[in-house]
């Protein structure tokens, strides 16, 4: 699965975009530098019932933005990107 499809799915699941979640993480003053990425799986756990692996793509944006390494842009199988940057406002209004 690509990075931009776990994003995806979270917003499938839980009617939020990422960019939603960027709000809350900030509000939670989990956008800090030394907020661990524990502490944000857990909220996204217990509030959201996300699994680890779409909680770690949300705190990826959550604490670096969205881009994502250029190696998994363009190459083959699942797990691949069509950019280094992630669409954070809605699969529904990716242009």
């Amino acid at each position: 699965m690509s990075f931009q499809a776990y994003l995806d799915n979270i917003e499938e699941k839980t009617g939020l975009t990422p960019r939603q979640f960027i709000a809350l993480a900030k509000e939670r003053g989990f956008d800090e530098p030394s907020t661990k990425a524990g502490v944000i799986v857990d909220w996204l756990k217990e509030d959201y019932g996300l699994g680890r692996g779409h909680a770690m793509a949300l705190v990826h944006v959550i604490k670096k933005g969205p881009k994502i390494d250029a190696k998994h842009v363009g190459s083959a199988g699942s797990h691949r990107d069509e950019s280094d940057t992630l669409w954070l406002d809605g699969k529904d209004n990716r242009p």
